[in-house]
C-alpha cells in the first residue's frame, strides 16, 4: 500500500492527514498554538509552535495509522502566507514571525512604492504593496529593529520553516513565494529588479520551486521526531489557498472556489496571466505548473465570526462542550432565527483592515443600522451576512477583469455550514457546491506529493480522478433578490466611512 501526507500549517493550528493512493483519510491529527497581538494591528507566532505542531501530528497519525513509513512516498505542505520568518547563521529563529494579518508596515509599504513605482511594481510582481505582503515586514524589521536584521542570514514562510527542519533546505515554491512582494510572478523567479530597488540581498531567499517539485527530504534528526523515514520526499507544497485549490479540483479555466478560514478568499484559476492594474486583486503563481489564479482576500471572515463567538455566545459554547458538538452548529441554529438581511443590520468585517476591494490597512469592523429591536441572532447572522457581501466584492472584481466561474465551490471552516453556504449562493446569485473531501489544503498539500513522488502523472490528471464534489445548493430567487437590494447599501459603507477610520487610526488620546 502507498501512502501520502499532507500538512497544513494554519493560523489557528496544524492539521496533519494521512492518505492513501486513493485520497481516502486513513487518520489525521490538529495540534494548536498562540497568536500574539503585542499592539493594535500587530498578530505575530512562534515558529518553533509550528514545527513542534507539525512533528507531533505527523508523528500522531503514523502512530494512530499504524501504516509503515516506508511506505509513505512523499509529504506535502500547506501553509498560512507571507509570514516572515527570520534565521541566523546558524538557522535559529531570531523574532517571532509577524503574520499575514499585521499591519503594522503601511508606511513601508509607502516606501516600496516609491522605490519601485506603483505601476511597474504591479507588472513584476503582479500586486500594489500591501501590509500583509512579506517584503514591508522585512523593511519594518530593517527600519524598527536593525540589529535583528544584521544578523539575518535567511528568510522563510511559514510553511517553508517546517521544511527547513524537516529538510534541512532553505526552499520555497512559486505560489507562497508570489505573497512575499519579491517574486517576478510572469516569470516565476526572484525579482533582481526589486530586490536591487529595496536593498534586499538575495542570498536571503531560499531556492523557488514549481509546487510538485521534490525540494529535500525527510533528515535523520526529523524522522526521529515525527517517525518518517530518513529520505521521503517532500515536495514544494503551495501557500493554503492555492493548496485548497487543488483539494477541491480548482485546477482549470472556468472553476473557483470560495474560502471562508479565517480570512476569506475567492479565487479563481487562469492558464493565462491576468492581472488587475488597479491592485484590488491578487495575482499569484499557482500550484499548477505554468499557470495562475486571481484571488481577492477578506482579513477577518471566519475571524469575525469567531470574535463574535468568544466575546458574546457563553452559553453556546457551554452547550456545545455539553452535547459534544461543534458550538458553530448551535451559532447557525441561532442565526436563522434572523430573516435576510437581520432587520436591516450591517456589519462591516474589517477587523484586521482589509484588502478587497479597499487595500487598506486604517479600517475597522462596523455594526451599522443597530436599533433597540435587534436581539443577538441578528447580530450573528449579520456578522456572517457581511463576510457574504465582502466576497461579493472580490467576485465583482473577477467579473470586471473578464474572469467567470461556471462553477463555485466553498470551503474552509465556514464552508462546512449550510447556512453560509446558502447566503453564497443566494449573495452570489449562483450554485455553491462542496467537495466530498474535508480536507481542502491538506488534501491538496497530499495530492501535490504524489504527484512528486510519481504516484500521479499531473496535478490536473490527480484532481480529475481523485475529487468528488456534492450537489449544488441552489440560490433562493426570492433571497437573491433581497440581498441585491442590501448589496448596494453594503457597498456605499466604506467610502462613506473611509475618512473616520483615518481618522480613527491617526487619533492620539
Amino acid at each position: 500500500m502507498e501512502y501520502i501526507i499532507g500538512v497544513d500549517l494554519g493560523t489557528s493550528g496544524t492539521k496533519t492527514v494521512l492518505f492513501d493512493r486513493e485520497c481516502s483519510v486513513i487518520a489525521s491529527a490538529t495540534v494548536e498554538y498562540p497568536l500574539y497581538q503585542p499592539e493594535n494591528g500587530w498578530a505575530e507566532q512562534e515558529p518553533g509552535d509550528w514545527w513542534r505542531a507539525a512533528a507531533a501530528t505527523i508523528e500522531q497519525v503514523i502512530r494512530k495509522s499504524r501504516v509503515d513509513p516506508a511506505d509513505i512516498k512523499g509529504v506535502g505542505l500547506s501553509g498560512q502566507m507571507h509570514g516572515l520568518v527570520m534565521l541566523g547563521k546558524e538557522g535559529n529563529v531570531l523574532r517571532r514571525s509577524i503574520i499575514w494579518c499585521d499591519q503594522r508596515s503601511g508606511r513601508q509599504c509607502g516606501e516600496i512604492t516609491e522605490k519601485v513605482g506603483r505601476e511597474r511594481l504591479i507588472e513584476i510582481t503582479a500586486n500594489p504593496a500591501l501590509t500583509g505582503f512579506t517584503a514591508a515586514k522585512l523593511l519594518w524589521v530593517r527600519e524598527n529593529e536593525p540589529d535583528i536584521y544584521k544578523k539575518c542570514a535567511h528568510i522563510l514562510l511559514p510553511k517553508d520553516y517546517v521544511r527547513y527542519m524537516l529538510t534541512g533546505e532553505f526552499a520555497t515554491e512559486v505560489s507562497d513565494a508570489s505573497g512575499m512582494q519579491l517574486l517576478d510572478v510572469p516569470n516565476r523567479r526572484w525579482s533582481d529588479e526589486v530586490l536591487t530597488k529595496l536593498d534586499i540581498d538575495p542570498k536571503l531567499l531560499g531556492k523557488v520551486y514549481e509546487s510538485p517539485e521534490v525540494t529535500g527530504t525527510v533528515t535523520q534528526g526529523a524522522a526521529q521526531m515525527t517517525g518518517l523515514r530518513p529520505g521521503t520526499p517532500v515536495v514544494g507544497g503551495a501557500g493554503d489557498n492555492a493548496a485548497a485549490a487543488v483539494g477541491t479540483g480548482v485546477v482549470t479555466d472556468g472553476m473557483a472556489f470560495t474560502t471562508l478560514g479565517t480570512s476569506g478568499v475567492v479565487f479563481a484559476h487562469t492558464d493565462k496571466l491576468s492581472i488587475d492594474p488597479r491592485g484590488r486583486v491578487h495575482t499569484f503563481c499557482c500550484a499548477v505548473p505554468g499557470a495562475w489564479h486571481v484571488m481577492g482576500v477578506t482579513q477577518g471572515a471566519g475571524l469575525s465570526l469567531k470574535w463574535f463567538r468568544d466575546n458574546f455566545c457563553y452559553s453556546e459554547i457551554v452547550s456545545a462542550q455539553g452535547l459534544s458538538i461543534d458550538p458553530y452548529v448551535l451559532l447557525d441554529h441561532q442565526a436563522e432565527l434572523s430573516p435576510v438581511g437581520c432587520n436591516k443590520l450591517f456589519y462591516l468585517p474589517y477587523l484586521m483592515g482589509e484588502r478587497t476591494p479597499h487595500l487598506d490597512p486604517d479600517c475597522r469592523g462596523v455594526f451599522f443600522g443597530l436599533s433597540a429591536m435587534h436581539v443577538r441572532s441578528d447580530l450573528l447572522r449579520a456578522v456572517m451576512e457581511g463576510v457574504a457581501y465582502s466576497q461579493r466584492d472580490s467576485l465583482e472584481v473577477l467579473r470586471e477583469m473578464g474572469i467567470t466561474a461556471s462553477q463555485m465551490l466553498a470551503c474552509g471552516g465556514g464552508g462546512t455550514s449550510p447556512l453560509w453556504r446558502q447566503m453564497l449562493a443566494d449573495v452570489y446569485d449562483c450554485p455553491v457546491q462542496t467537495v466530498k473531501s474535508k480536507e481542502g489544503p491538506a488534501l491538496g498539500a497530499a495530492v501535490l506529493a504524489g504527484v512528486g513522488a510519481g504516484l500521479y502523472p499531473s496535478v490536473q490528471e490527480a484532481c480529475a480522478r481523485l475529487i468528488k464534489v456534492n450537489p449544488p445548493q441552489e440560490p433562493i430567487k426570492e433571497n437573491a433578490e433581497k440581498y441585491e437590494k442590501l448589496y448596494k447599501v453594503y457597498t456605499g459603507l466604506y467610502p462613506a466611512l473611509r475618512d473616520n477610520f483615518k481618522q480613527l487610526a491617526e487619533l492620539e488620546l
